[in-house]
C-alpha cells in the first residue's frame, strides 16, 4: 500500500475509536433510534425507499444507516478495518439491515460488482484522496443508468484558513490554488481535542477540479449548491444559528457544496 495512505489509514483506525465515544458523532442518540443525517442531504436526496444505495467512505455507517432506516437497501465501503467492523457491529446490535465492505475506494470494483440507484458521499471524503479523477470514474461506474452520484461535502474555501482554537477570525494560510499534498502532524482530532491522532496526508482540489473530475465520466451535472450554514463548528468563531447550524458572522464565504450529477 502506498505509504501516505498506509498513514491515513493509521490515523483513521485510531479515530474510529474516538469518534464512537464523541458526542459529536451521535452514537448513543442513533442506538435509541434517532438519523444522523444532515438537513443538506436530506432535502436534496430526497425519497429513497426502495432504492439501492452505495455509501463511499461511510466510516462507521451511522449515515449509511439512516439511510436503511428510511428504507434504502444499503452498502456501505470504507477503508478502515476498525470502522467496518464496528459498522457491522452496530447493524447487528441495532437490527439495521445493511452490508458494510472493507476496502480502499480505489479498489472497490474489485470487491463490488454492481450498481446502485444512488451514490452518495458527504464530508470530510475528498481531502483523502490523491486522485480525484480516478475517484470520479470508480464513482460513475456505481451509478446505474438513470441513477445519480451526490455528494455534500466542505467547501474548499474553507480548507484555506487555519481552525485551530483561539481563532476569532478567517486568516488564509494557503492559496485557493495551493493543492500539493499536505502533511498533517500529530494533533487534536477534530470531535475530541483531548486525543491525539497520528500524522496523516491530505490534498486540496478546487470546486472546479471536482466538477470537472464528475462531468469527464460522462454523468451530467444536475446542480452544484454552496452554502453559507455549516453542520459543524469548525471554526472557533463560528456561532449557531436558528436553524442548528453554525455560520460565520455575515456568512462572508461558503462552507459546503452540494453536486448532484445522473447517468443518462
Amino acid at each position: 500500500m502506498d505509504e501516505r495512505l498506509k498513514a491515513n489509514l493509521d490515523a483513521w483506525n485510531l479515530m474510529t475509536g474516538y469518534h464512537a465515544a464523541s458526542p459529536e458523532y451521535r452514537l448513543a442518540e442513533f442506538k435509541a433510534g434517532e438519523n444522523v443525517l444532515k438537513p443538506i442531504e436530506l432535502r436534496e436526496v430526497g425519497d429513497v425507499r426502495g432504492k439501492s444505495l452505495l455509501h463511499m467512505q461511510c466510516h462507521f455507517g451511522l449515515d449509511t444507516m439512516s439511510w436503511a432506516r428510511m428504507g434504502a437497501n444499503v452498502t456501505g465501503v470504507d477503508f478502515s478495518d476498525e470502522a467496518i467492523a464496528l459498522a457491522r457491529s452496530i447493524s447487528a446490535e441495532c437490527k439495521i439491515p445493511a452490508r458494510f465492505l472493507h476496502s480502499n475506494i480505489y479498489d472497490a470494483p474489485n470487491v463490488l460488482h454492481e450498481q446502485f440507484d444512488i451514490v452518495f458521499t458527504s464530508y470530510g471524503a475528498l481531502c483523502w484522496l490523491p486522485d480525484i479523477n480516478r475517484w470520479a470514474e470508480i464513482a460513475a461506474s456505481f451509478v446505474k443508468p438513470g441513477g445519480f452520484f451526490y455528494i455534500a461535502e466542505f467547501h474548499p474555501l474553507i480548507l484555506m484558513s487555519d481552525n485551530r482554537r483561539g481563532m476569532t477570525k478567517l486568516e488564509n494560510e494557503i492559496s485557493y490554488f495551493h493543492t500539493a499534498m499536505r502533511v498533517d502532524p500529530p494533533g487534536p482530532d477534530y470531535s475530541d481535542h483531548t486525543k491525539i491522532v497520528s500524522e496523516s496526508h491530505e490534498w486540496m482540489y478546487r470546486l472546479g477540479d471536482i466538477v470537472s473530475a464528475l462531468a469527464a465520466t460522462g454523468l451530467r451535472i444536475e446542480y452544484l449548491h454552496e452554502f453559507a450554514e455549516c453542520i459543524y463548528q469548525h471554526f472557533p468563531f463560528m456561532k449557531q444559528g436558528s436553524d442548528g447550524m453554525w455560520h460565520i458572522e455575515g456568512d462572508p464565504i461558503p462552507t459546503i457544496f452540494s453536486i448532484k450529477a445522473t447517468k443518462p
